[in-house]
């Protein structure tokens, strides 16, 4: 279902809001679409590629609205829906997922990095100075597992909050807490830090 392009039936809802979408489609799509197009760019590290793979997103899901709304989950759908067009377009493009020669991906990721770093430094003061450079840290967050590396992303590049993080992935905050905390700790292990359990910069 997802795979197939959207037929007029969304460009005319889009061109026609008031006539042919109810309202909530319009909230929905003020609420998530720059959420999206900012984490499409991350990914394509192309502004109008992003833009174009968003809103032909929202396209789709206005062709769609009545199904998806009926099934549950909305947002958790739209983002796995996002999800496998930036993959698709990569793919076409011969590229993977989050590829590092992305500079998009790499700001985004050097930008998580800091706050991160500083969290880590408060944390483990005297281990943390071979990481000054952020170089490891930076090579360890590209090989995050996929939905660790979305929650960092989210929260530490683009600042989003635990609360927004969650409504955008569709999962709940206690969600994107653990999943926060499971990938500091990975990145700990990575770097070789001793980090306790319990170890997160809670809101």
């Amino acid at each position: 279902m997802t795979g197939q392009p959207p037929d007029d039936r969304g460009e005319r809802a889009l061109r026609e809001p008031s006539e042919v979408m109810p309202p909530a489609f319009w909230a929905f799509h003020q609420l998530y679409h720059q959420a999206y197009f900012e984490y499409a760019h991350v990914q394509l590290g192309d502004k109008d590629a992003a833009d174009r793979l968003v809103d032909a997103t929202f396209v789709f899901l206005a062709v769609i609205w009545q199904r998806v709304t009926a099934q549950g989950n909305l947002e958790a759908f739209a983002w796995t829906l996002l999800k496998e067009r930036v993959a698709s377009e990569l793919e076409v493009q011969g590229r993977e997922a989050a590829a590092l020669e992305t500079l998009a991906f790499e700001r985004a990721v050097r930008a998580a990095c800091e706050p991160i770093l500083d969290s880590f430094r408060q944390e483990f003061r005297a281990q943390v100075t071979e990481l000054e450079d952020g170089l490891g840290l930076y090579q360890a967050m590209a090989q995050l597992p996929e939905r660790q590396f979305d929650v960092m992303v989210l929260q530490f590049a683009l600042g989003f909050t635990t609360k927004r993080t969650a409504l955008v992935m569709g999962v709940c905050q206690a969600t994107v807490r653990s999943t926060r905390r499971a990938a500091k700790r990975k990145l700990a292990t990575d770097l070789e830090l001793a980090i306790a359990e319990d170890v997160d910069d809670e809101e």
